[in-house]
This record gives structure tokens, C-alpha cells and sequence, in this order.
């Protein structure tokens, strides 16, 4: 894509909600408010005449407000590097250290996840001081990167090796105390933060039904859920959470609304991967609206299909999901991210219209783990955002959502937040 001046427009309010939050650290996964001012001139209380006139309020500069961090940031970048905001690609762990410097530089990509099984914290930092190394005016606006991971514990764990520590599995960190888990938790996000990786994709706050269990092939099957009940999966991801906030990494909540129901992986078939009791107010919405509470920086929403919600419809591309019951029911008004958009369960939907679907749907940042469909997406996006103004406003919501986490991070030049 080529870099063009974007048109001149009012820069959405820097956001309140979760990501006003003031909780210790920097990121996820997965977790950004200014003070409120006022003021005005007050009339005159006093019956008698004044010696000089008193200027009208209309007759009176009003003060002019200085932009917020975000505010200047989200004016200075072209269409193209704020387009690049909303995408995040993969890293495989076999692809040589450049690989990925066209797609940052060239394409303006804002954010990357680490894939493939990463073996030694010193292979990890040196990619990570590689990736933000590219951040520079001209490709990214001088905005830094999101570095992902999924680091959940159990099998899940993409960072490995000497100077990662292997968490354990879900069933078996919620069987630890909550102090003790935020403490292992921190501990974790240090190993993580050291390494350049600012945002874990964790923890998993699905809930698996007891007598589903391991038959729930995404999360069941791995042991990954903390729990067959909400109170002990809210219980557990709260405290991993914390400790990923206080190791400064931001934290992230998954799979929103839930793939605990489903029988089949979403990764790998567009079959059996319906929920038909998930409702608006289903108690396994609990431990998303916890974690929301408890400063997770993001929130994942995946591809699994919800009859009560949006019949037939994959959840990241639903409105009545994301916008409705995420953004307007649990009250979230932070970023927005995608499970993998390469999964099985979307396959059917050409690329392209996979990013417009997720942006529609209220979606924020659309990760795709094959980073060589990230500039036909991009392509698409700004495409469509420049033929009709609805589209660019949300376009616009979702910058300003990323920028606002990348502030509370310290990623923007201006930000006074955490930056190591």
C-alpha cells in the first residue's frame, strides 16, 4: 500500500471505561483516563451596578483544550499507518529475522504474535529489539509494536526454554490460592516483559461444562479452562490477570462469548463449532466481565457460532455480539481483538472481507497468523473506509481504542506510561 494524507477529521475523545483503569504495568495479555476538567465563568451574585462593564461569557476566549497524547498521535499518521494499527501478524519461529520488515516497514503493520514454539528468551529478545527497531516515523508514525504471545500454561506456551518458565495447565493453576497464582503470574510476565513481549493472549476464560469436558476439542481437550464452573474460572483468571498487570504485560480475556460448549476446534473445522445455549445472560459471561473489570487490556472473540446471540453468524464478525453484548452489555469499550482470521471456521470468507466483517462488527485489531494476507486486508479496509463514512468512523473508533492501550503502555512518543 501506498501512504496518503488521511482527510482532516475530529479525532475521537480519548477513551474512559476499562482502559481508564490505573492498575500497575504495561500491557495481552491481556491489561489505559485523564482528569476530568471544567470550569466556566460564574455570574456575578451581587445586586449592585459595577463600576466597569463585565464581559459577556460569549465576548470571553475559551480556553482551548491541549490534545491528549493520543489525540496528536492519531492526527500526525497517514490512512495507511493508522489502517496498519489494526493488524497483527504472525511470527513463525522458523522465519529468518527480517522477515517480517516489509510488512512493518512497507505496509505500516502496527502489531505482531509470536508463533510456532519460540526456544530461548535470548532468540526471543533479540527478535523483539529487532521488531520495535523497525518503529520509525515513516512505518509506523513512531507508534510501537503490540509483541504477542500466547503464554497460558499447560501445552499451550509458545515461548520456551532457558529463561521462560513453563506455567502449568489452568486445572492446575486454579487449584493454587489467588495470591499465589498473582504471584507466580508476575513472575511469568517478567520472564515475558524482559523479553520484549509486551501483551500475553491469556488467560482462557471459557468455561467447559463438566460432563462436556475433554470432548471440547479447542479448550477441554488440552485442560486449558480453569474450571467447569464460572465462579472458579472468574476466580482464577482475576489473579492471573493482576499478576500479568503487575509484570508489566498486558493480559488478555478469551474466547469471548465463550468456546467452552462447542465439540470441534475452530482452528480446524467449520463443523460443530455451534453454541446453542450461550444467551445474553448466561452466567460463563461472568469470568469475561470479571477480567473486563480487572484491567484485562483486550479482549479475544473467536469463531465460534452462537444460535441465541446471532444465529449462524462467527462471533468476531457479529454485531450483536461485539457491539451489543461486549461493548454494550458488559460495558467494554476497549480493544477488541480477533482469534487467528486464517481459522477453518472462516476459511469461506475471502480475506479481504474477513478484516471489513470484523471492523463492522465493532472489532478492533484482526490477527492473522499468515502475515502475506495482511496487505491485501489493509488494502481492503482503507479501500472501503474511504467509499463510505460510516466504515470510517468505525475505522477511526478503532485506531483511537489501540492507540489509548499503546499510551496506557508507554508506546507512543508522548505517552508518559511504562515503556520497559
Amino acid at each position: 500500500m501506498t501512504s496518503r494524507p488521511r482527510p482532516a477529521r475530529r479525532v475521537a475523545a480519548t477513551l474512559g471505561g476499562v482502559l481508564a483503569l490505573a492498575v500497575a504495568g504495561c500491557s495481552g495479555a491481556t491489561p489505559t483516563s485523564p482528569p476530568s476538567t471544567g470550569g466556566g465563568l460564574a455570574p456575578s451574585s451581587s445586586s449592585a451596578a459595577p463600576t466597569t462593564a463585565t464581559p459577556s461569557a460569549s465576548s470571553v476566549p475559551s480556553p482551548t483544550a491541549t490534545p491528549s497524547c493520543v489525540d496528536q498521535t492519531e492526527a500526525a499518521l497517514s490512512e495507511d499507518q493508522r489502517i496498519g494499527q489494526l493488524l497483527m501478524v504472525g511470527f513463525d519461529t522458523n522465519a529468518s529475522l527480517s522477515s517480517l520488515d516489509d510488512e512493518i516497514v512497507r505496509d505500516h503493520i502496527g502489531n505482531v504474535i509470536y508463533l510456532g514454539g519460540w526456544y530461548g528468551a535470548d532468540k526471543v529478545t533479540r527478535t523483539s529489539e529487532h521488531l520495535q527497531g523497525l518503529v520509525s516515523q515513516d512505518a509506523t508514525g513512531g507508534v510501537g509494536l503490540l509483541v504477542a504471545a500466547d503464554q497460558e500454561g499447560g501445552e499451550v506456551h509458545q515461548l520456551r526454554g532457558d529463561g521462560f518458565t513453563r506455567p502449568p495447565t489452568a486445572r492446575e493453576q486454579a487449584r493454587m490460592s489467588s495470591a499465589a497464582l498473582t504471584r507466580a503470574a508476575t513472575g511469568w510476565a517478567r520472564e515475558l516483559k524482559a523479553a520484549g513481549v509486551n501483551v500475553n493472549l491469556a488467560p482462557v476464560t471459557d468455561t467447559v461444562p463438566a460432563d462436556l469436558g475433554r470432548g471440547n476439542a479447542p479448550i477441554g481437550k488440552y485442560a486449558r479452562q480453569y474450571g467447569s464452573d464460572p465462579a472458579t474460572v472468574e476466580r482464577a483468571s482475576k489473579a492471573f490477570i493482576i499478576g500479568m498487570l503487575q509484570g508489566g504485560v498486558e493480559a488478555t480475556v478469551k474466547h469471548f462469548p465463550g468456546l467452552g460448549r462447542i465439540r470441534n476446534n475452530t482452528d480446524f473445522s467449520a463443523t460443530g463449532i455451534t453454541d446453542d445455549t450461550t444467551s445474553a445472560t448466561d452466567p460463563y459471561l461472568q469470568p469475561f466481565r470479571a477480567g473486563v473489570d480487572a484491567g484485562a487490556g483486550l479482549v479475544m472473540v473467536g469463531s465460534a457460532r452462537y444460535t441465541q446471540l446471532d444465529p449462524g453468524v462467527p462471533a468476531m464478525f457479529s454485531k450483536p455480539i461485539v457491539t451489543d453484548l461486549l461493548r454494550g452489555d458488559l460495558g467494554y469499550d476497549g480493544v477488541v481483538i480477533t482469534d487467528d482470521v486464517n481459522a477453518k471456521a472462516v476459511a469461506a470468507t475471502p480475506p479481504a472481507q474477513r478484516a471489513i466483517k470484523v471492523v463492522e462488527a465493532g472489532g478492533d485489531i484482526i490477527l492473522t497468523g499468515d502475515a502475506s494476507v495482511a496487505p491485501q486486508m489493509a488494502a481492503a479496509l482503507a479501500a472501503r473506509a474511504a467509499a463510505d463514512p460510516t466504515f470510517q468512523g468505525l475505522v477511526d473508533a478503532s485506531v483511537t481504542r489501540v492507540l489509548t492501550l499503546k499510551d496506557r503502555m508507554g508506546l507512543l512518543s508522548c505517552s508518559r506510561g511504562p515503556q520497559d
